[in-house]
């Protein structure tokens, strides 16, 4: 069946499929010996004991942000449970989260809304072992090897670094790990020692789950105290390609204005803006996308995956005062 699977993407790709994974490997165990100073044989190994997975390859070629529209995806995030649980990770970890406002500028609903997105605040961090993953889609996955290949190098990177054995870790089928699941490149890169144990554990440590999440965002380019997004209404033909033009932000709040786009309540008219669209189940939605939503899909490409944490931080924000103000 696997095999199977590996064909039709072959196909699919054609020429650039043409290195087969013997190849790949070959030449990644080479580079990872003379540029890193690994074992050969004992990268081989390791390598040989990483299982090829069809679930994984079956995963990654149907993402929910490409199957579901906004209406279906949002069922998924925006739950009573979600929500709840939400405010309960925020009550666990006030003071950590309020540390972290103040080191990285980012607001504690937007930092428990990623890890309630992610794993549901930890319950759910994967099952499949990264090794098995990022060797799946590093040389049997040819859309994205280059990429899962680099992963791969990362993690064996990480896994050296802070002396992990790299046959351990569990993940997402796409190699993300812990709580926050980053994938092992953004661990080496934003993943912070938050309460000072000299350990970096993104898998049980919430100290650490939550400084690191604010690193991300600002490294990134979070902006302390500016808004997220605001929908819009009255959106005809005319802006279509306002909205094909992307989410990057790319002109301002005031020239939106001037074709007829106005935010209400009115944001700051030199912010700049994207235009984006959301189908739903019934007419599409549409908002004014900011510099902070956009830093959200650096955390995940997608701007339904922005949305989703974007309404979730909103939601948990506003059961929480509600709470306290009894």
């Amino acid at each position: 069946m696997i095999r199977g699977l590996l064909l039709v993407l072959t196909i699919l790709i054609g020429s650039a499929a043409s290195a087969s994974p013997e190849k790949l490997r070959s030449d990644f165990v080479q580079r990872m010996t003379t540029e890193h100073g690994f074992d050969a044989s004992e990268l081989d190994t390791l390598l040989d004991g990483a299982k090829v997975s069809e679930s994984i390859l079956e995963a990654i070629a149907r993402p929910a942000e490409k199957r579901l529209n906004w209406s279906e995806y949002r069922k998924i995030f925006l739950t009573r449970d979600r929500i709840r649980g939400g405010l309960d990770y925020w009550e666990r970890n006030a003071d950590i989260l309020e540390r972290a406002r103040a080191t990285y500028g980012v607001p504690p609903e937007i930092i428990v809304a990623i890890v309630g997105v992610e794993t549901r605040y930890g319950r759910f961090t994967g099952r499949y072992r990264v090794l098995d993953a990022l060797t799946t889609l590093g040389f049997h996955y040819p859309p994205r090897a280059d990429f899962f290949r680099g992963e791969l190098e990362h993690f064996l990177l990480l896994s050296r670094e802070e002396g992990v054995d790299p046959s351990e870790p569990l993940g997402s089928y796409a190699g993300a790990m812990g709580r926050p699941q980053f994938i092992p490149s953004s661990y080496r890169a934003y993943a912070v020692d938050f309460d000072g144990d000299h350990k970096r554990d993104i898998w049980q440590n919430d100290a650490d789950v939550i400084g690191s999440v604010a690193s991300y965002f600002a490294r990134h380019g979070w902006r302390s105290d500016a808004p997220v997004t605001q929908r819009v209404m009255g959106i005809g033909p005319q802006h279509q390609p306002l909205i094909d033009a992307g989410y990057k932000p790319h002109r301002s709040v005031a020239a939106f204005a001037e074709d007829g786009i106005h935010s209400n309540p009115t944001l700051p008219p030199e912010l700049e803006a994207a235009l984006v669209e959301l189908e739903t189940d019934e007419e599409p939605q549409h908002w004014l996308v900011l510099p902070n939503f956009y830093v959200i899909t650096r955390y995940n490409r997608s701007k339904m995956y922005a949305m989703a944490v974007y309404q979730l931080a909103d939601a948990i924000k506003r059961l929480r005062t509600q709470v306290q103000d009894g």
